[in-house]
């Protein structure tokens, strides 16, 4: 088949109805309609780079009836703009090739049904390992009535939240699937999302998201597809520790439970805490490495689109604007953007009694008054010790804005987080975080290097997106779970020094997102097949 790039849509043809693809593919190969025998839409982004004539881009798979005209058709074109290509494959997890799991094998546990563990136990079950998943947290609807509670009058449920129960802290975010990395079985677990109820826009745009209320139904279905599998889910189910033996895991832990095997796939998520502390005790290496902290920063929506799209801001076509920045600062730590939600809301993202964390979110419509986005500084491990000094560190920030004002966020201005002096109230932009926020001033919640470097960010931002460094944008503290500050030190077979413990996902420091997380729990239990193809 041909894949086309480079076509243009202008945003008046996208809101007139879905564009024809075969329609789109017989112009730009100038060839009549009815050569085209297939033709379907493989990639779709908005290019804004010139604000007076912002349009979509597509990318098309077409097929004609002859092939040796699809050969001689591509000489017209420069490698950016069309290639020939066998036509791929299409296959969900549970359609992929696999080789079985040995039958006289004990059943191996997950730990965690965040997207490493859920994709991890999924690859086990179609292999018929008939998993053994065990999840600290809550089933998803009962858990969003806990993330509820906290949201309307503080009261936090330690042990399902934001952070914990299934589908990991990706449930309750903005389902956001984009993912820097390369590999085939990416297009698996979006295809995989799709059978679980996704839109299938995920397959296709650029920068694919679900939407944090439609997630939960995707991950309703995907347990279900579990079960049938075989699989056991366990929830509320807090592992406390492993039993080894002779180096080699032996036992999974949990409470007064005990669960023989030998595997152990530990996908708990950078918040995990305790996960940390017992590891730590049982002598598995850990390691320091870097991460971040900082404010979630709000703006309107209506500016964010304006910045972005320029005179074509607000037309019905086109999706609420999104940014990802970074800058330099004097020191060389830098301060970056990371996980916007547009269109979302500021929620808390605790999971201790005492310390206060926030996140962000969006729905499936992004449809907010307010955009907002994480904006952090980076930490390094010079800046606080050992693996286990790190999280001590995050607390530190945690215990400090909770003495302000409880599960409420520390807010402030802009204009005056950059004078220096404490806001007294809000001005256009009204805060979205619940279950509420305090008046403050945020600086003394974190170490002076932190808030120097946000400082002396925002002004330079603003450069780079107009009306970024707005006086009444709003800064609420503190994000300090961007990502974890240890790393479990594992091999390229994903092992760690324990033989049969395999640490995967965010919470083992080796992903930064739900696609990079669930291809680290897949590749995990599939790389015996992919080794011996090699």
């Amino acid at each position: 088949m041909l894949r086309l790039h480079q076509i243009r849509l202008s945003p008046d043809d996208a809101a007139a109805g879905e564009p024809d693809p075969r329609k789109l593919a017989a112009a730009r190969l100038r060839v009549p309609e009815a050569d085209i025998l297939s033709a379907r839409i493989s990639r779709r982004s908005v290019d804004a780079r010139d604000k007076r004539d912002v349009c979509f881009m597509l990318s098309l798979d077409v097929s004609l009836a002859e092939k040796k005209t699809e050969q001689a058709l591509i000489k017209r074109f420069r490698p950016n703009q069309a290639v020939w290509m066998e036509t791929p494959v299409e296959q969900d997890v549970f359609s992929l090739p696999v080789k079985p799991y040995e039958p006289d094998r004990p059943r191996p546990v997950v730990v965690g049904a965040g997207p490493a563990g859920l994709f991890c136990s999924l690859g086990l079950a179609v292999r018929g390992a008939k998993p053994i998943v065990l999840e600290r947290g809550k089933r998803v609807d009962e858990r969003a009535k806990d993330v509820a509670a906290l949201m309307k009058n503080g009261t936090l449920n330690p042990e399902s939240n934001v952070l914990f129960g299934e589908g990991g802290a990706g449930a309750f975010s903005d389902g956001k699937l984009t993912c820097g990395l390369s590999d085939p079985l990416i297009r698996a677990i979006l295809r995989t999302f799709v059978t679980c109820g996704a839109p299938e826009d995920i397959l296709i745009d650029a920068k694919p998201h679900i939407g944090t209320d439609r997630l939960r139904g995707v991950l309703k279905i995907l347990r279900g597809r579990l079960l049938d599998l075989g699989a056991e889910i366990l929830f509320e189910r807090k592992v406390t520790g492993l039993a080894i033996q002779n180096g080699q895991v032996t036992a999974v832990i949990a409470g007064t439970e005990r669960f023989e095997t030998d595997a152990v796939y530990l996908a708990t998520g950078h918040s995990a805490r305790d996960v940390y502390e017992w590891l730590d005790t049982a002598g598995i290496p850990l390691a320091s490495k870097p991460f971040a902290v900082g404010v979630r920063i709000e703006h309107p929506q209506t500016m964010i689109d304006a910045a972005q799209y320029g005179g074509f801001a607000g037309h019905p076509a086109l999706p609420p604007a999104d940014y990802k920045l970074n800058v330099k600062t004097p020191d060389g730590r830098g301060v970056y953007t990371f996980c916007m939600c547009p269109g979302g809301e500021v929620i808390n993202a605790s999971s201790e009694a005492g310390r206060l964390n926030i996140n962000g979110m969006s729905r499936h419509t992004r449809g907010g008054e307010n955009a907002n986005a994480a904006l952090l500084a980076g930490v390094r491990p010079a800046d606080f010790g050992g693996p286990m000094d790190g999280i001590e560190f995050q607390r530190k920030i945690e215990e400090a804005a909770f003495t302000i004002g409880g599960y409420s966020s520390p807010c402030q201005r802009a204009e005056d987080f950059l004078a220096g002096r404490p806001s007294r109230g809000f001005g256009a932009v009204r805060p979205s975080c619940r279950p509420g926020v305090v008046p403050a001033d945020i600086a003394g919640i974190f170490p002076a290097f932190v808030t120097d470097n946000l400082r002396c960010a925002l002004p330079l931002l603003g450069k780079r997106l107009r009306g970024f460094d707005m006086p009444d944008a709003l800064l609420s503290a503190p994000e300090t779970r961007s990502s974890s500050p240890v790393r479990i030190l594992r091999d390229d077979r994903r092992e760690s020094a324990v033989r049969g413990l395999y640490p995967l996902g965010e919470g083992a420091g080796y992903a930064g997102g739900i696609v990079s997380s669930a291809l680290d729990g897949l590749k995990a239990v599939l790389q015996e097949r992919n080794s011996s193809d090699d």
